[in-house]
């Protein structure tokens, strides 16, 4: 009676994460380019009651009987689909449409993003470097920091949709290549990114190093959309379904506590 106990008792652990992973779901769904999370279970140990025998008159049993002693959370996978297009006015609002993942500079760590809302940080030289809203450098192709002089208008600042080659114009209205584009890598397993919070990725052992789309064979390139950010791919819809599901479960769970309670007190009552 005490396997049941315990088997329910990790069933509600496990429902109560992924009533948490929902919560955080919804808690995002107007976080720019989040990814929703989804739990996934694994059965735990299994009890062989009786092992492959044969009977009295000899003959085999052909299976042997195993009870399961509950479950618990295996992974929180993320789901990478891609999110809807939502216009902006910045010029330095970019949305990714594809596998792919900006790179940005926090002190001497680089971490991966797919967040686009980038802005301008002006230095003590008047240079202008594309940062985040954090501030975190976004890097080009060559793993520097992009920059635009400080005569140059802001609002000239283009982006090539295909290759992530920068211009802007100079105080004459025309348009002047920089000579950088904008990093765009991808990674062979991106499930595997370690998240580290503020819609920032870091590459890890189950991810692989990441590969830059400009250099690397066989990638399918990522679009850059300027005066676009990309939203959140959270649907409140099946979130809601799948709060009803897990709270269900959840209920189910702990009245199976209930039960091997009442069963166990029986059992209790019939020594007296």
């Amino acid at each position: 009676m005490m396997r049941s106990l315990w088997s329910a008792a990790s069933g509600m652990k496990g429902q109560q994460i992924s009533v948490d992973t929902i919560a955080n779901n919804l808690a995002n769904v107007n976080t720019t380019a989040y990814k929703s999370q989804s739990t996934q279970f694994k059965t735990l140990l299994y009890q062989t009651m009786q092992s492959t025998s044969t009977n009295a008159e000899g003959d085999t049993k052909p299976t042997s009987a195993q009870i399961g002693l509950g479950t618990r959370v295996a992974s929180l996978n993320s789901n990478f689909s891609q999110g809807a297009q939502l216009a902006n006015d910045s010029n330095t609002a970019m949305c990714l449409i594809g596998d792919g993942f900006f790179a940005v500079q926090d002190g001497e760590e680089t971490h991966y993003t797919r967040n686009g809302n980038f802005g301008w940080s002006t230095d003590n030289g008047g240079t202008r470097t594309l940062t985040t809203a954090e501030g975190y450098r976004v890097l080009d192709q060559a793993g520097q920091p992009i920059t635009i002089p400080n005569t140059a208008g802001t609002e000239g600042f283009k982006v090539n949709i295909d290759t992530g080659a920068i211009t802007y114009r100079n105080n004459q209205g025309q348009d002047v290549a920089t000579g950088q584009s904008i990093a765009v890598y991808q990674f062979t397993n991106r499930v595997g990114l370690e998240k580290i919070g503020e819609n920032l990725y870091d590459e890890s052992d189950a991810s692989g190093e990441p590969l830059g789309e400009w250099n690397t064979q066989g990638v399918t390139r990522s679009q850059i959309a300027q005066n676009y950010l990309e939203g959140s791919n959270v649907n409140v819809a099946d979130e809601m379904v799948n709060l009803i599901i897990s709270q269900r479960a959840y209920e189910m769970n702990s009245k199976a506590i209930t039960t091997s309670d009442t069963m166990l007190e029986q059992a209790n009552n019939l020594k007296r």
